[in-house]
């Protein structure tokens, strides 16, 4: 799977002794499948830090073998155990490390939940309709590494391999996608980027990129259609 952090800098080796403790899963390292979630992210670092955002890939194997040798946790979705896990996590009262995960992955408590999550502390919220009120909520995704030895399922992706692999299925694609939907080459690009269809043919696992770009477009094209957005 290809993941994406976005920073102020671009990272080059990962400390995790660097990383702020009390986040959803802990201190850790966070990564993303959603592309434009990282563009977000980087942006927002960079206006704080006086400088441009920076968006680092890497890939991540999540094989039998690390499966074997990392205990993973992983949320499907926004639910009850999701919020006790990020309350337990999030409380400064509590020891650094929480939990004993090497890797894990689920939704982003992002600024609104984070807030709604102060609401139901406080008791302004029962736990009841908070959970309904994220069934509302989009799609978010994040994996955070823990451990040092969690670190070791992470390759930073080489610029020129990036190329080899997916260039030449995105450009046409997305060049496509201007001209079937009339949207802007920045607009096209973002909504395939964050797309199912993309998250599966930058997972190597799927060996997706081994197909035409046409392929893979008519993928594209049934997910949006699904999403009422018709190229």
């Amino acid at each position: 799977m290809i993941v994406y952090h976005g920073s102020n800098v671009k990272i080059e080796t990962i400390d995790l002794t660097k990383c702020r403790p009390h986040r959803d899963f802990g201190r850790g390292f966070y990564v993303t499948k959603f592309r434009k979630h990282a563009e977000n992210l980087a942006t927002n670092m960079g206006r704080k830090h006086h400088n441009e955002g920076v968006v680092t890939e890497f890939e991540y194997s999540e094989n039998a073998f690390v499966k074997h040798i990392c205990k993973i946790k992983h949320f499907e979705t926004y639910d009850e155990e999701w919020l006790d896990f990020v309350v337990l996590n999030r409380n400064v009262d509590n020891p650094d490390p929480a939990h004993e995960y090497d890797i894990v992955e689920g939704p982003v408590a992002d600024d609104k939940v984070q807030n709604r999550i102060v609401d139901y502390l406080a008791g302004n919220i029962s736990k009841k309709n908070f959970l309904e009120e994220l069934k509302w909520h989009e799609e978010t995704h994040q994996i955070c590494f823990c451990t040092d030895g969690a670190l070791q399922t992470l390759k930073k992706m080489d610029k020129k391999e990036q190329v080899l692999t997916l260039l030449h299925i995105n450009e046409p694609l997305i060049e496509r996608f201007v001209l079937d939907s009339g949207m802007d080459d920045k607009t096209a690009a973002d909504i395939f980027f964050s797309s199912a269809t993309f998250a599966k043919l930058a997972d190597a696992s799927t060996k997706l990129y081994e197909r035409p770009w046409q392929e893979i477009y008519e993928m594209l094209k049934v997910e949006l259609t699904a999403k009422e957005v018709t190229p």
